[in-house]
């Protein structure tokens, strides 16, 4: 899962240990430049978001693996697994663990490693805001998680090598869901030698993870035993807070930086000397606002409705998103399987929607409780994407919100508890290409995605139906149908498909700009850098 938010960063300047080596190449960090990828990132201080079990990102597919993957083409692939059976009912599901899969230590990774890695996600102690999404169709797992078991009965390690894993039903998407962070391995020493054992991870994935300065610099080292062959680009360097990194890039600090969208049309020219290192792409990306249902007013369809059709998607993407998105009408984006272009939206109308509010229950604006939004930030400042939607409904509906921010690093906690105003900012990026990924998981009622509470039983059976449903067009069909009762039901605010644009420079060799994260950098190589 990754959620798509307004951030407001504090941005520190760190100033890199700048030298040059014996063989006279330059270094920063004692790293030779021309053996190192070079990327700018972030840091957060809650460090639940670097362990594959609790994180709400992709998970770190440096450090990390799983025992399946995609692959730049979006092709599931073995990891960890090399192969595996299905049984004829589709209910159990033997892998087979590759026989020089060793952790970043040297130590073999076994069957059992796998099962203490998925029981521990389960642990109720460990609150996983996940385990249940992604790991949750595994028979006797939920159990775990509700504290009434201690095992999960449907994995077993039937040797070192062989995982037995047993779903409580056939479900055609259930490898996919493996890819995620959350089925990650991890070596159970590792994590029970203290508190910050993610600052030095003994994972399995293609790069270790050679030094960790807070605010400075993350660098990976590639691993060289790792079981698929040692990636070609020897160190990855991440720093940390450095700076902007459109303007890193251009100053050749960093070597691949993400295009602001105020800055897309500037970079498509063909003028524009670095015209070619531009790479755009669709993502498959869903913003929207969460009505939390069971809270008033958005446990009124009406008051729903009304906000739903006081937001012009237009004009949000033209003054927000400077031209770069698609409005979003439902929740599948566009290239997701069960797109329908067919789809009845809600339409912008503000007159309409005036009419709905004041057929409500509340009776108008002024029968409206206070409400909040709350937002990923700092301080008082309003993340513009949520100041035009406020604009918006008070020049339409006549409703004036107040919006709190909570610190980034805390936001999604806060979420997940519950903890948070009626409205809030919600968004979601495809883990794999499937819409029982957004439909089933964002708001089927017993989904733990589920945060704005909203539950429909007929929704529920129709999506409960289609996770077993093997014939294909069925199935996709039976999404479609979802999707237009999530519409009818205004369960959300569907802004917009958000828009993808990188630049990479041209020694960067092998580079895909994939609208599902993957480990990329296995795939990559540097050419005359």
């Amino acid at each position: 899962m990754r959620k798509i938010l307004s951030i407001l960063a504090v941005v520190v300047l760190a100033l890199p240990l700048l030298g040059v080596s014996d063989s006279g190449l330059a270094t920063q960090y004692g790293i030779p430049l021309n053996q190192a990828l070079v990327l700018e990132g972030g840091e957060t201080s809650n460090l639940r978001n670097y362990d594959p079990a609790t994180t709400v990102t992709a998970g770190d597919k440096r450090l990390f693996s799983g025992l399946v993957s995609f692959d730049p083409n979006l092709n599931l692939t073995p990891d960890l697994a090399e192969s595996w059976d299905i049984s004829p009912d589709g209910l159990v599901y033997t892998f087979h663990l590759r026989s020089n899969a060793t952790f970043h230590s040297g130590r073999a990774v076994t069957a059992q490693d796998f099962i203490y890695s998925w029981t521990r996600a389960a642990d109720p102690a460990l609150q996983s805001p996940t385990v249940l999404t992604y790991l949750g169709d595994i028979v006797g797992l939920p159990a775990v998680v509700e504290g009434s078991a201690k095992t999960v009965s449907g994995l077993k390690a039937l040797d070192e090598h062989t995982l037995q894993v047993t779903i409580d039903a056939p479900k055609p998407y259930f490898l996919m869901k493996l890819t995620f962070a959350t089925a990650f391995v991890v070596d159970k020493d590792n994590v029970e030698s203290g508190p910050n054992w993610v600052r030095q991870p003994n994972g399995t994935g293609p790069y270790r993870l050679k030094e960790w300065k807070s605010n400075e610099v993350m660098i990976y080292e590639a691993n060289q035993d790792f079981y698929l062959g040692a990636p070609s680009i020897p160190y990855v360097l991440v720093k940390i807070f450095s700076g902007d990194g459109m303007r890193l890039y251009e100053t050749g600090d960093v070597d691949i930086a993400p295009v602001y969208l105020s800055s897309v049309e500037r970079f498509s020219d063909p003028a524009e000397p670095m015209h070619g290192e531009l790479l755009a792409g669709v993502s498959l990306c869903t913003n929207y606002v969460v009505f939390d249902v069971t809270q008033p007013p958005f446990d009124d369809l009406n008051v729903r409705k009304a906000f739903s059709m006081a937001f012009n998607r237009q004009k949000y993407i033209s003054v927000v998103m400077d031209g770069h998105a698609l409005p979003a009408q439902g929740i599948y984006p566009p290239a997701l399987p069960g797109y329908n272009l067919e789809l009845k939206g809600l339409p912008y109308d503000p007159e309409q929607a005036r009419k709905l509010l004041a057929q409500s229950k509340y009776g108008g604006p002024e029968g409206l409780p206070p409400i909040v939004y709350t937002d990923a930030g700092l301080g008082s400042y309003v993340n513009s994407d949520v100041a035009a939607m406020a604009q918006m409904w008070k020049q339409n509906l006549g409703v004036t919100i107040t919006v709190e921010n909570v610190e980034f690093n805390y936001y999604y906690d806060q979420i997940y508890s519950g903890n948070h105003g009626q409205l809030f900012s919600g968004g979601w990026c495809a883990d794999y290409p499937d819409p029982e990924n957004f439909a089933d998981v964002l708001f089927h009622s017993g989904s733990s995605q589920n945060n704005g509470g909203y539950s429909n039983p007929a929704l529920d059976a129709l999506l409960e139906k289609a996770r077993t449903e093997q014939e294909i067009t069925r199935r996709i069909g039976m999404y479609q149908q979802a999707e237009q009762i999530l519409v009818d039901e205004s369960a959300a605010l569907f802004t917009v498909h958000s828009l993808s644009y990188q630049l990479v420079k041209p020694y960067v060799k092998g580079y895909v700009l994939t609208p599902i994260d993957i480990p990329i950098e296995r795939y990559m190589w540097l050419e005359g850098k």
